[in-house]
């Protein structure tokens, strides 16, 4: 259901006293990418700043993108938290604003039991919207086992999954354990894409798409024309930028690379902070090979 390249897109910010979002930029950016061929957007995930995000912040970013999008592209909306009821509050807000999807982090902190998330997806899910599970255990100190993803991939309105954790023998046993089903396993992480699809998984979520959008693209699509060998080398070739976006904490690199290639980005809201000089010169280093 959702194949191809989506990047995660970053929430610009004003350079305010306040921070306000950037509505007007966060639509630029994505007339840009969508320009460039990606496949969706994926607004309000952790690369979109999404936990300083106010419940009416995160509300009208989802809207604008869905509003800028205009159909041309599915939009999978960001609707997680680590409290079931904020998760049915966003999720509904972006089911009702037409979203095509819905990403939710696995509750993050609290490390809930299994019987827990079974009951937290499933509640979701039964608001009637596609959901796609988010597993990143370095971000919410819990990994999501292959035999629960495939007891929730179960429910037909639990479509997918964005894995990053980093184990490709877990999303084979994902993709094995659901190989008669109606489920998408999409790479949370750029290095991993072009190995993923190897191994029968549907795409990605990108941070380097916001970025390198066309090379993303092309690397994804010559792979699905079974172009191996130049999906490879696009691979190769886009290596040292995946790299650059985790030289610090994301999206602290992406949001400043966005800003350097003069796109809409402003600062991060604390507890954030701005990268550091000296990846700041590591960054313009990188950049500069894709010019």
């Amino acid at each position: 259901m959702f194949e191809g390249v989506y990047p995660a897109l970053i929430t610009p910010f004003k350079d305010n006293q306040n921070r306000d979002v950037d509505l007007e930029g966060l639509s630029s950016n994505i007339e840009f990418l969508i320009s460039e061929g990606v496949h969706g957007i994926v607004p309000c995930g952790s690369t979109g700043e999404s936990a300083t995000l106010t419940f009416e912040e995160h509300e009208e970013v989802i809207s604008k993108a869905i509003e800028t999008s205009d159909g041309r592209v599915p939009v999978l909306a960001g609707t997680g938290s680590n409290n079931t009821a904020e998760a049915v509050r966003f999720t509904k807000a972006a089911r009702d604003q037409g979203a095509d999807g819905v990403l939710v982090l696995s509750p993050y902190y609290n490390k809930p039991n299994r019987s827990g998330l079974l009951k937290h997806y499933t509640i979701l899910a039964d608001l009637d919207v596609p959901v796609v599970i988010y597993n990143v255990p370095g971000r919410t100190g819990q990994n999501l086992p292959p035999d629960l993803i495939i007891e929730l991939a179960e429910h037909p309105n639990i479509v997918g999954i964005k894995e990053a954790s980093g184990d490709l023998s877990q999303m084979s046993r994902i993709i094995e354990g659901t190989l008669d089903m109606d489920f998408d396993l999409i790479s949370g992480d750029d290095m991993l894409t072009l190995p993923l699809l190897a191994i029968g998984g549907s795409g990605v979520i990108s941070v380097a798409a916001n970025v390198e959008p066309a090379r993303m693209v092309s690397m994804y699509e010559k792979f699905r024309a079974g172009d191996l060998a130049g999906a490879g080398i696009l691979h190769y070739e886009m290596g040292p930028l995946f790299r650059g976006m985790f030289i610090e904490t994301n999206p602290i690199p992406v949001k400043k690379a966005v800003g350097l290639r003069g796109m809409a980005a402003g600062p991060l809201r604390l507890p954030l902070d701005d990268l550091e000089q000296k990846n700041i010169v590591s960054l313009k280093e990188v950049l500069n090979l894709y010019d």
